[in-house]
């Protein structure tokens, strides 16, 4: 065989291209092209990521297949449409082997997108509701979602990316209270409250009728509700974001 620095160098690397190399278990001497080296490389999640998890899809009809395991993902029925899905049980491991509670855990109440590996069109774009261990513990979370978009359907033992995705279009969510009459204290009810249910303790812009800011007193009562005060009366609009 010549020496391997005789061989011509091909830059241009084509999905049948191969190159020689061992089993690991039969040491066996075999050919791995380069279609099959990038499929491992995606579904073992060998290239790390940021925020990306892979995860395969099972169900209780998959045949020849043992019990959901580490890397695994399961609940709604073989062939699901994407905009469908609820809850789905997800393993504390992707198929990485990397575990993915502390983040998931994180992410809770942020958009996910969820989507069949080489074929984007295929995928699911979700606000996460809820992630609960299983109890007795089962090595798997219930992750609830509210389903924003999708297309396309679930299909069995395929392998699945789930992304950290959220369209710029949506942005930063924004609470307008507008109050109609003059008064000091504004908001609604008796004492006057401000009921916004953004879930966080927002930034507040008041401006009048003529479009001036105006300052005031700001109480949060909760990361859902605030009071707003003014030393003289005046009508206008308050933005929290």
């Amino acid at each position: 065989m010549a020496i391997i620095n005789t061989f011509p160098v091909d830059l241009t690397i084509n999905d049948k291209d191969a190159w020689v190399g061992s089993d690991s278990f039969t040491k066996f001497t075999k050919q791995y092209t380069a279609e099959s080296v990038a499929e491992y490389l995606n579904i073992k999640g060998k290239i790390s990521i940021s925020a990306q998890m892979v995860f395969k899809y099972w169900t209780n009809n998959a045949a020849n297949y043992p019990a959901p395991g580490a890397g695994d993902f399961s609940g709604p029925a073989e062939g699901s449409a994407m905009i469908s899905i609820t809850t789905m049980q997800l393993s504390v491991e992707d198929i990485s082997k990397q575990e993915v509670v502390g983040f998931m855990n994180y992410i809770v109440g942020n958009n996910i997108l969820i989507s069949e590996q080489n074929s984007i069109s295929t995928f699911g774009h979700f606000k996460i509701d809820s992630y609960t261990i299983n109890n007795p513990d089962d090595g798997f979370y219930t992750l609830n979602l509210t389903n924003i978009a999708g297309n396309g359907n679930l299909t069995e033992l395929l392998y699945y990316d789930f992304a950290v995705f959220t369209l710029s279009s949506q942005g930063a969510p924004t609470y307008v209270f507008e109050q109609g009459t003059p008064a000091t204290e504004w908001g609604d009810g008796t004492p006057k409250v401000v009921t916004h249910n953004l879930g966080k303790f927002p930034s507040i812009t008041v401006i009048d009728t003529g479009g001036t800011v105006v300052n005031g007193e700001y109480t949060y009562i909760d990361n859902n509700n605030i009071t707003l005060h003014f030393s003289a009366p005046f009508a206008g609009k308050a933005y929290l974001n």
